[in-house]
């Protein structure tokens, strides 16, 4: 079985995390920055494929309601 994957807001509240820690930092660890940026990238990459597919549900579904109407 797939892995499931984490709630959206899940995921934006990780890259609040990041950005909070990158704001913290009075000198960034180079090691550390770079690692975060990676998560980042992952996070945003994913939520960006995510939210696409739930727009793309949306409009189904107003498809569908618009077609019932007629």
């Amino acid at each position: 079985m797939q892995k499931e994957k984490e709630k959206i807001s899940d995921s934006l509240s990780k890259l609040e995390k990041i950005v909070s820690w990158f704001s913290s930092q009075n000198e960034v660890d180079v090691e550390e920055g770079l690692e975060k940026v990676k998560e980042g990238a992952v996070l945003i990459k994913d939520l960006k494929e995510r939210l696409k597919n739930v727009e793309n549900e949306f409009q189904e579904i107003k498809k569908d309601l618009s077609g019932e109407e007629e």
